[in-house]
């Protein structure tokens, strides 16, 4: 009887990778939907619609940008996570909702550990940006003011738990002073207050900091990389500045629901790595201050799960509590 299950149990298997195979060849068959899990205009939402919009030359179907914003990424992740995983519902997120989010909300509906990760589309060099009028010049001048003023000064996130809060918590802890967060809801909102002067400061991606920085409407300090970035060579490294082992950066990761099979799921990261490869892509993120990353299916899980607990650690590190 074992033996007869066991055949059953075998020829059930190669039937299910047949037709996995075949429903790989056939896609995709209709228009696929990428969900944007921050607001428009942010950095991932930028990546996502230069991604798209070359993906649909390699897939032969129409690719559809939609945002689904709010929660810090989780209405977005949910959204895409309880899709049917057959890979015409994606999800384009910064870290916090596929690495961290279990960790600060208590809620969570969903496990997201459990996406299929498709690749790590970017990666991006956070840089210490200031509004235009903050009394500090230069990253030492701004070391001296915030360690004199504990509580007094305050950053602005993207939203709780994404990398622009969890780096400002594990910079305050090594500096020994004290930011006051203020969660926003995204990119542009955040970045809207602080060159209004509403907040005080920002870790923020290269990407999108340089563009403000450069029409003079807010202050880049210093960068969170370990070495000064090519494109502004006079601007020191936080390590350089003396926050021994502080270096932060960010990154976006397309992935798509639990259990969809794994040859689409190696059909989507070929066609997006064609897509990074390309010199155009390369020219145009070198031009906005992103780096294409590449990454197979399986390197992305592995980096993926690494931030995860690097972030995790820093988390249980500052006592940030679930809400």
């Amino acid at each position: 009887m074992r033996f007869v299950l066991s055949i059953l149990a075998a020829a059930l298997l190669t039937g299910a990778q047949a037709s996995a195979q075949e429903d790989a060849a056939k896609y995709p068959s209709r228009p696929v939907h990428i969900i944007v899990c921050v607001p428009a205009g942010g950095g991932v939402d930028t990546v996502t619609r230069y991604l798209a919009q070359n993906l649909e030359k390699k897939l032969g179907q129409p690719v559809v940008v939609e945002n689904k914003a709010g929660a810090a990424g989780n209405i977005g992740a949910e959204y895409v996570f309880n899709s049917a995983p057959d890979g015409y519902t994606l999800l384009a997120s910064q870290p916090s909702p596929i690495t961290v989010n279990p960790l600060l909300y208590s809620q969570m509906a969903i496990d997201p550990s459990k996406f299929e990760p498709v690749a790590i589309m970017t990666e991006i060099a956070n840089v210490l940006l200031v509004r235009p009028d903050f009394p500090a010049k230069n990253v030492q001048e701004f070391l001296a003011y915030v360690k004199a003023n504990p509580g007094k000064v305050n950053y602005a996130s993207q939203g709780i738990g994404t990398t622009s809060h969890l780096s400002a918590e594990q910079f305050a802890k090594l500096i020994g002073t004290k930011l006051v967060h203020v969660p926003y809801k995204g990119t542009a909102p955040a970045l809207n207050d602080l060159i209004s002067s509403h907040v005080d400061m920002i870790f923020m991606e290269f990407a999108s900091a340089k563009k403000f920085a450069d029409a003079g409407k807010a202050r880049i300090l210093a960068v969170a990389t370990g070495k000064r970035l090519p494109e502004m060579p006079d601007i020191p490294t936080l390590q350089e500045a003396g926050v021994k082992g502080f270096e932060s950066g960010t990154w976006n990761a397309l992935g798509a629901p639990p259990k969809t099979p794994k040859p689409i799921i190696d059909k989507l990261n070929k066609a997006v790595e064609e897509v990074l490869e390309s010199n155009e892509a390369k020219e145009h993120f070198a031009k906005i201050g992103l780096h294409a990353a590449r990454t197979t299916p399986e390197q992305a899980k592995a980096f993926i799960d690494s931030e995860t607990k690097l972030w995790g650690e820093v988390i249980k590190q500052a006592g940030i509590q679930p809400h």
